[in-house]
């Protein structure tokens, strides 16, 4: 029952409609007790051939409807509360996302977060809701039912009937302690399922491609029959409850029929008087159920609470603690090293640089050189393990977050599209922004052209991740959603991979033209696309090889020249 204990904060924000649903719970449970007393006063007043059963018929017709009213206003109110907690589980859940930095999705899966965004708060938000049911109603029904059994019936035949329930208590712990951990290893092969569903849907043109569709689907099946497995152990520890109450409640009735009927021989006890406890004593396989019910829907609901919880609970892997905004655009860095978490090899190495506001700076390098981690750094995607970076005449540990965010406009290489119209998609930086501003940023990507020629033009709809449109307009529409927003600096992580030399050099030209003293810091292999940078950074295993313009690193012999020269040759010979 720790799960209410750790739900007490939400209980006791919404008590005011905790307490009406249970005062209804606790009206219709105390009207239920009226009906076999009322049952037991016809059943005598018909042996004795007195009129009163015909009062007694109407009085249970009354209180029916009262029943049904009671019954119909807990629904509405005590459910409708528990869905409050889902819904702030899932918001708290989506914030605590959204906080999160590189190194947390580094480690958690997306399926296994959709289930526990899902699969583990619907769990929860049971227990809030029928698990507080279950508790209370039975708990006052038994308490009632043992009242008019032991006052107003007869409390020796109410002792004997209660002989079988401590075994009954014994059972129900040792399965509810079964099916918490059942429960718990079911959520986690739920979650690695709903992992292997979400990669299956995402690389689905992969797997067609390598014609891999037979081992893609053995591999779902045996993670699919793991999850099956799991959650028919649950089934069958759930299952062990209602035997074990029918077993007990049939050994009380037994003994109660026994007893009682001896007690009538004794004419201790009349045969109405009899009947009511018998009607009674079946009142409480309603709670006996209850509390069954709601050991398992408590332990569910801790499992799943305790997997929410360890996340909610993870500290943000960047620390938000700065107060400050930057000052300008100019970007310092000095002796910066950073490695990767369980990493030895260092991912860089005393890295410095500047960047004056409005300068371009170009970053080339092989594969695996450090690039996208230089750019991932300066936006605090990751923390540094050494060394200083000053945005704005700010470090960055100074300054608030969403402040140093909005001083980037970013361009990833894999660029992400949501499924919303074309227009929609450019303007995420600014919603407000207008068709004509929307417009001026494609042609600047030229992707205007492309996006006109659709149907809808900027009220296509793209497809989910942008899969209707090719590699190049995905890109050219991420550069256009990052040149309409107002940040200081565009970051261009290898974002014209996808596009041919003179696309690529038609963009470079706007952006040269259209930039407005907004600096630039461009990452390519292409190396075409830097030579009129300011300044170039040549990284190799982490480090800083060479440094300088474009005609400075050409005059050497290094590895910008070599490779300069080498894509120069193979872009003549692909010209003939």
């Amino acid at each position: 029952m720790t799960l209410f204990l750790k739900l007490g904060w939400f209980f006791r924000q919404h008590w005011r409609t905790y307490t009406l649903a249970l005062l209804m719970l606790a009206g219709v449970a105390v009207l239920n007790m009226a009906v076999p007393w009322l049952i037991g006063r016809a059943i005598d007043a018909l042996v004795s051939g007195a009129g009163e059963a015909r009062v007694q018929l109407l009085s249970l017709l009354a209180l029916g409807l009262a029943v049904y009213g009671l019954r119909f206003g807990w629904r509405l109110v005590l459910f409708g509360t528990s869905y409050r907690l889902g819904n702030l589980l899932r918001l708290r859940f989506y914030q605590r996302l959204t906080r999160q930095g590189q190194a947390f999705y580094n480690v958690h899966n997306t399926g296994d977060l959709m289930a526990r965004a899902t699969n583990d708060i619907d769990a929860v938000e049971l227990a809030a809701g029928e698990g507080v049911l279950s508790g209370f109603d039975g708990a006052l029904t038994l308490l009632l039912v043992l009242l008019m059994m032991l006052v107003v019936i007869d409390w020796r035949l109410t002792l004997v009937a209660l002989l079988p329930f401590p075994l009954m208590a014994l059972g129900f712990y040792r399965i509810s302690r079964s099916v918490h951990h059942q429960f718990q290893r079911a959520l986690e092969h739920f979650s690695r399922l709903n992992d292997r569903t979400q990669e299956a849907l995402a690389g689905i043109r992969l797997v067609k491609a390598m014609g891999r569709e037979g081992a893609e689907d053995a591999a779902f099946a045996e993670i699919a029959q793991c999850a099956a497995d799991s959650n028919y152990r649950v089934a069958r520890s759930e299952a062990l409850y209602e035997p074990v109450i029918f077993l007990s409640m049939a050994a009380a009735m037994a003994l109660s029929i026994g007893f009682g009927a001896w007690l009538i021989l004794q004419q201790a006890l009349t045969v109405g008087a009899l009947a009511s406890f018998i009607l009674y004593l079946g009142q409480l396989i309603w709670p006996m159920f209850a509390f069954g019910w709601l050991l398992n829907i408590v332990e569910r609901g801790s499992a799943a609470f305790d997997r929410i919880e360890s996340l909610l609970e993870t500290p943000d892997s960047i620390a938000d603690c700065g107060e400050r905004v930057p000052d300008g655009a100019d970007i310092v860095v000095q002796g910066l090293d950073f490695s990767y978490p369980d990493s030895r090899a260092p991912a860089l190495l005393g890295i410095e640089f500047g960047l004056p506001a409005g300068g371009v700076l170009g970053i080339a390098g092989p594969t695996g050189a450090g690039k996208s981690t230089l750019v991932q750094l300066l936006m605090r995607y990751w923390e540094r393990s050494a060394g200083e970076v000053r945005f704005g005449g700010q470090p960055l540990q100074a300054l608030q977050l969403s402040a140093l965010r909005q001083g980037f406009a970013y361009v990833p290489q894999d660029a992400f599209l949501f499924s919303i119209s074309i227009a929609d998609n450019i303007a995420l930086s600014r919603p407000g922004a207008t068709l004509q501003e929307i417009e001026a940023a494609a042609r600047l990507a030229a992707v205007h052209e492309d996006i006109v020629a659709l149907p809808d033009g900027y009220r296509s709809l793209v497809g989910e991740r942008g899969l209707t449109l090719s590699g190049g307009q995905r890109q050219r529409l991420a550069i256009a959603r990052a040149l309409l927003s107002d940040a200081p600096v565009l970051v261009l992580d290898d974002a014209l991979s996808a596009v041919d030399v003179q696309t690529e050099q038609r963009i470079l030209e706007a952006l040269r033209r259209g930039r407005r003293g907004q600096s630039c810091i461009i990452i390519s292999h292409r190396l075409s696309a830097l030579q009129h940078a300011d300044e170039i950074l040549v990284l190799s295993h982490g480090q800083l090889m060479q440094r300088g313009d474009h005609e400075t690193l050409m005059a050497r012999d290094g590895w910008y020249s070599r490779m300069y020269n080498y894509q120069k040759l193979e872009a003549t010979l692909d010209a003939h």
